[in-house]
């Protein structure tokens, strides 16, 4: 049986750029690196080093070259905070692109875009 989602593979253009996105403006953490000396390299993040969930850093070029049938595809996650509030506005003071804070049945919620456009949602669940 499957208990938890374990970890997101998110291939990116620059994986330098996408973990300074994801630490400096979204405060994860790296939880690993590893590089094999001849091009694989990824980059393991999380909101904490706790969390059930990681997200895998992959380099999108050299991934497509290795598996060039593999969907490449930016997944579409949603990110959970007990302060939505500020966590947009602390989002809109470093500049990342965010959409409005939208009411939606099960909670309000916002997009967001890292550097190579790719969207993101982060919901507040109504208790």
């Amino acid at each position: 049986m499957i208990n938890h989602v374990g970890q997101i593979m998110l291939y990116v253009s620059d994986q330098d750029q996408a973990v300074h996105f994801w630490t400096e403006k979204l405060g994860f953490q790296v939880l690993a690196k590893e590089d094999d000396g001849q091009g694989m390299r990824w980059i393991e993040i999380a909101p904490s080093k706790g969390a059930k969930t990681s997200i895998i850093l992959h380099n999108k070029a050299f991934i497509s070259k290795m598996e060039p049938e593999l969907n490449l595809g930016t997944p579409s996650l949603m990110f959970f905070s007990d302060n939505l509030d500020k966590l947009h506005n602390d989002l809109l003071t470093d500049h990342v692109t965010v959409g409005e804070i939208v009411a939606m049945p099960t909670g309000r919620v916002f997009n967001f875009a890292d550097y190579e456009g790719n969207y993101f949602a982060i919901m507040e669940k109504n208790d």
